[in-house]
Parts: C-alpha cells; structure tokens; sequence
C-alpha cells in the first residue's frame, strides 16, 4: 500500500475498540444468528470474500451481504457483528480495490471501501429509523439495540475517512458519518468531526464536496458565516441555507441573489440524470433539489411578498404542474398569506407573478395537480379564469432585471 492510500487521519485502531476480525469470525456463534434467510451460518464466508483478490468476488459477497443482514433496511441479530467486522477492515489495503457495483441500479466504479462505507452509514441509519422518523421501523428492538451499541466503535472507524485521499471514500464517509451521528448517543461527536470537516472544506475543490460540507456542518449546527462569502457562489448557498443563518440578513440576500438566476444554480451541483431527468444525486441534509430548497428558505425568512417577486418570476420558466409542490405552489402561498378575497384588489406583486404563471403553458396540465394550492388560497384553478381575474392589463410579463 502506498503513502497515497493511507488515510491521513490516525484512528488509533479505531480507539482499540474494534475486535480483531478475524477474531470475530471465529468467536461468534453464528449458527445462533439469523439474517433474512435463516440462521447466518453463511456470513462469515461472504465476510471473508470482502478480503478476495479477486474484485468480481468482493462486489458479489456484498451484494448477498446486504441482501442477507440488510436486507431491505431491516435489521436482524446478525447484522451487528457483520457492521463490526466491516468496520475492522475499512483500513485493509484489499478493499481498495475497484470495481462495479453490484447493485443493479448503482452504475458507479469505485473503491469497495466506500461502498462498505455507504453500507455502514445504512445499518446506522436503519437503527435510528425510530428518532429520525417517529414511525415504528418493524425491526426486532433486540436487533436493533445490538447495533445501536457498536454504533460507537463503527462511528471511529467510520470518521478515520473523512480525509481520504479518494474523493469517493471521502464522499461515502461523510454520507455514513451523518447518518451515524443521528444516533442520541454519538450525537456529542459532532463539534470534533465538524473540527476534520472544516479541514476538508480548506483543502478540497471540488463544488459538490464543498457544499455537501457546508450542509453537513450547518446541520450540525455549525457557524458557517465566513463562507457567505466563498469565491463559490454554490458554497455561499449552501452556507446560507444553515439554521443558524435564520435571520441573518447577508445570508438571506445571498439566496435571493442566487434565486434570480434559478437555471444557473440548477448547474451548480448537476442533479438530473440521463436515464431520469427528474432523479437526482441528492445532497446531505436536503431533500430533493438544491434550488427548491434555496427557494424554501427565500419564503420562510422574507416577511413581504415584495421583496420575493424578483425570484418568484425569476423561477416560473423552470416551473410546472409536476414542480407545484416545490416551486410556484409555495410562492402563491406567500403571494397571497391572507388568502384571495375578491373585494379586494390584487397588489401590483400578485398581478405580476399571477401573470408569469398564466404564461406558462406547462403549469396547467392536468388541473387536478395544482387545484389544491389554488383552492387553499381561495382562487380558481383554471387559466381562463384567473385570465379574467386579471383583467384587460393581462399581458405576457418581461423578466425583472437583476
């Protein structure tokens, strides 16, 4: 193994908590275990494999591996050990090997290290399913419990990746690393692993690693003001979009700012696919698209639909029927947060952005998508009808200025 393939974090063996995992293999009663087939007696062997030389070997013993201890989501009494065991040989130079995923609908190549990551990070994210949800995940609690208590030792191992010199390990790591640090228990951890993240935001530059980041440091509760303003206008989003920026004025202008120009921060941080323009490569903390869920924190940190209406008709042309509940669907919430009475007369800010969406031809497909929104607010959910609601002055509306 090479200087280059060394991790430049020292986890101290994982705090020499991890057991030796060959020791594991030999120690546990696997027999007694059981994984979604029946008893486990044939995990040690598909753990063992994780170590072939042979690549196609390693990427099919996980994919049983992840069929059989997890499979979907669900935890079963062997599932611990198998995450302490995989945890124990993150630092092996035999999983630096690269090779396809064995999953059908992953068509990335990478080192089997971050895919053991990224499985690390989805056995902790199954195990605090209850906190994060609030819904009941239907795994035996006495699985559960098992995995919740190596979560600690996974959680070192885990962490000692943050700074690895491969992109796709540090991208799996920090994905794990969040889901690890749901977990009531480790949730103390995150002011030292912000202390390593703030390491890598100096260091990388890489877009998409940066503002993964700044995400991750910002829900943590991390101060991310510095970075409002970042060369990167995407890291300055980003930083912006932290809970503690609420509230503060150059982060709320920041977003704006990025707001009037929607198709641009949609090339930030490509998130379509080629197979499914509408799928996306989500980042940490965010769900769904980058731009909606800047556009989110726009409507809830301004107070008058004035100072949105710039933005608000800045994003019609990415808008339609599909998009309602992201886009134009909360902008005529806080165009109209008193709801429409027809005594009363439109303000020029409602005519305006109620204009930009009669324009849009693809926002009125299928009515039955956007009646809701309209009926909420009290207006009709058609387009000749909110034509006539406008009234003579109705033309095709021109851009605002920047």
């Amino acid at each position: 193994m090479t200087a280059q393939d060394q991790s430049p974090v020292d986890a101290q063996a994982a705090g020499d908590r991890l057991p030796d995992p060959r020791s594991l293999i030999e120690d546990t009663d696997w027999g007694a275990l059981e994984h979604a087939y029946g008893p486990a007696q044939d995990t040690p062997l598909r753990l063992l494999q994780l170590l072939a030389e042979e690549p196609e070997v390693q990427a099919e013993a996980m994919g049983l591996l992840d069929m059989s201890v997890l499979h979907q989501e669900s935890l079963y009494s062997a599932t611990a050990p198998a995450a302490l065991f995989i945890a124990a040989i993150l630092d092996d130079p035999r999983t630096l090997a690269r090779h396809e995923s064995c999953f059908p609908w992953d068509d990335r190549s990478r080192p089997l290290r971050a895919t053991l990551l990224e499985w690390l990070g989805q056995v902790a994210d199954s195990a605090v399913h209850d906190e994060r949800t609030g819904a009941d995940d239907g795994n035996d609690p006495a699985a559960t419990a098992a995995v919740r208590a190596v979560l600690g030792p996974v959680c070192d191992a885990v962490t000692a990746h943050l700074l690895a010199p491969d992109p796709a390990v540090r991208e799996a790591a920090l994905g794990a690393v969040t889901m690890l640090l749901e977990a009531p228990d480790l949730a103390g951890r995150t002011v030292s692993t912000t202390r390593i993240l703030r390491n890598l935001l100096a260091e990388s530059t890489d877009r998409r690693e940066r503002a993964a980041t700044v995400l991750t440091i910002g829900a943590w509760g991390a101060d991310t003001t510095e970075l409002l303003t970042d060369p990167d206008p995407a890291v300055r989003a980003c930083a912006a979009l932290a809970p503690g920026c609420i509230g503060n004025p150059q982060a709320t202008q920041v977003i704006l700012h990025a707001l009037l120009e929607p198709a641009t921060v949609e090339s930030w941080l490509p998130e379509p696919t080629a197979a499914d323009p509408w799928a996306a490569d989500p980042l940490p903390q965010i769900e769904g698209r980058l731009r909606h869920a800047l556009l989110a924190a726009a409507i809830e940190r301004t107070d008058d639909f004035e100072e949105l209406l710039a933005v608000a008709v800045a994003c019609v042309p990415l808008c339609s029927n599909l998009t309602v509940g992201d886009d134009w669907g909360p902008l005529l919430a806080a165009a109209f947060p008193s709801g429409y009475r027809p005594e009363v007369e439109l303000t020029a800010a409602q005519h305006r952005f109620l204009s930009a969406l009669v324009d849009r031809d693809v926002c009125w497909r299928y009515t039955h998508l956007i009646a809701s929104w309209f009926h909420d607010i009290g207006l009709p959910p058609d387009r000749d009808a909110i034509k006539v609601l406008l009234g003579n002055t109705w033309q095709r509306p021109t851009p605002p200025r920047a």
